[in-house]
């Protein structure tokens, strides 16, 4: 099984906790890239990289914040690491975005009206019977 990309530096203690996670979360993002993305619109194909990259950062996110699981070391190693997107974190972090699938959801240059996108609209707010679907990476509704 290929290993999780990491600097020469030794890992702090506690990595071999969650290493086998991360790893299997590796793998499928490995099979995601290589995925045929034939009969699939073009922003299509890059949707599961996004919800596997959201996968490994909530799971070093729970790990430390909400378990407390993890050390700070160990923490600090994920992100300097680019294991965990530091940034996605600190929205988590805040009220509103507890839930948030991806960064470019909330930018406002990549939409046509310079609002943030549909997935952020909560589902009371919206038409009954809509199917809302993120065109940036497939999300079916982060606000809550």
């Amino acid at each position: 099984m290929p290993k999780v990309r990491r600097s020469r530096k030794p890992p702090p203690d506690g990595w071999e906790l969650i290493e086998p996670t991360l790893e299997e979360l590796e793998q499928k993002m490995r099979e995601a890239e290589t995925e045929s993305h034939e009969g699939k619109r073009k922003v299509e194909a890059l949707w599961p990289i996004f919800k596997i990259h959201n996968q490994k950062s909530r799971y070093i996110y729970d790990l430390f914040h909400r378990r407390k699981a993890i050390s700070r070391e160990l923490y600090d190693f994920c992100v300097q690491e680019k294991i965990a997107d530091q940034n996605l974190i600190a929205k988590w972090k805040k009220q509103g975005y507890e839930n948030l699938c991806c960064l470019r959801c909330i930018q406002t240059r990549d939409t046509n009206f310079g609002t943030s996108c549909i997935c952020r609209v909560p589902k009371s707010k919206l038409e009954e019977g809509r199917i809302v679907e993120c065109v940036h990476c497939g999300c079916r509704g982060c606000s809550g």
